[in-house]
This record gives C-alpha cells, sequence and structure tokens, in this order.
C-alpha cells in the first residue's frame, strides 16, 4: 500500500483590511487547484471552507492590520500554532492603509471615538510585526500574485513536501 502524501498543513487569516489578498489567493487557487490539492492541507481559512480547525500548521499567511486587543490574542495564538508565519498584504506589512486613522487629527479622532468604542479599538493600528515575530512578507495591496506563488512553491520545498 503507497505511503499517503504529506501534506504542507496552511492556514489564512484576516485582520482590518480590505481583503483584497484573499481575493487573490482565491483566484490563485483556481489556477493552481489540480498542483496544489494534493500538497495543501488548509486548516483553517474562513472564505474557502465552513469547518476550520485551529491546531498546528507549518504556514500561517495573516492578512491585515491588528486593530484590537482580540486581534493580538488570537494572532499570538496563531503565532504559536505555526512553524512560519507570512505577513500579507500592505496592512499586515505596514499597517497602511488600514493604519491612516494613527494619522487623523483630534477633530477627526473625537467624531469617530464611539466607532472605536463599539468595536473595541485599540487608540493605533498596529502591523504585525508590532506585536510578533514574522519569517516573511508578501508586501502589496493586493499582494502580488507571483510572489505568492514563488513562496508556496518555496515552503512546499522547505517543509520537504516536494523535492
Amino acid at each position: 500500500m503507497a505511503k499517503p502524501q504529506k501534506k504542507l498543513r496552511i492556514g489564512w487569516f484576516t485582520f482590518s483590511c480590505c481583503e483584497d489578498s484573499t481575493v487573490m489567493m482565491t483566484e490563485i487557487l483556481n489556477d493552481h487547484w489540480k498542483e496544489w490539492v494534493p500538497l495543501l492541507d488548509i486548516r483553517h481559512a474562513r472564505v474557502l471552507q465552513k469547518n476550520n480547525v485551529l491546531d498546528e500548521m507549518d504556514v500561517a499567511f495573516v492578512e491585515g492590520a491588528l486593530a484590537s486587543d482580540e486581534h493580538i490574542k488570537k494572532l499570538k495564538q496563531i503565532r504559536k500554532l505555526a512553524t512560519k508565519l507570512v505577513a500579507v498584504g500592505a496592512c499586515a506589512c505596514v499597517g497602511m492603509p488600514s493604519a491612516q486613522r494613527n494619522t487623523f487629527d483630534d477633530h477627526t479622532n473625537e467624531e469617530i471615538e464611539f466607532l472605536k468604542a463599539r468595536f473595541h479599538h485599540l487608540p493605533k493600528v498596529l502591523k504585525l510585526e508590532d506585536e510578533i515575530t514574522i519569517d516573511a512578507r508578501l508586501p502589496g495591496c493586493p499582494m502580488n500574485e507571483k510572489q505568492f506563488v514563488d513562496l508556496v512553491g518555496a515552503m512546499l520545498k522547505e517543509f520537504k513536501i516536494i523535492p
């Protein structure tokens, strides 16, 4: 009997952003589905499946900036479970454009205070690296398709899924 194919255990997570890289990822999966389906074990990706598991992963892809203590808590949990963590998109890598409210004047901050309170937002929006160590970046808004495909290929090799 043939040994089952080892798969790359991945998760895709989103915080405060427009989720354009999530859209790109789903389109890239459409293009690479036949090639990747025997190689990937998608543990968590809300956009792709109903039954998600938050457990050990080889690679966690995290899109978006951190806008609340809840975001930080979940990100730290993801970091503990992931061997590698990839910051995906501009908001995750540099905080912007989600962090543009960090530059608001006092008057504008007063106008949006009720929203920050309602959603338990932090005083400032943070990039991922403000709270955890990241292993790789896929910058851009949205991320670059070729860089994502190349990174998945590199991770498949690094975790010895493919030679």
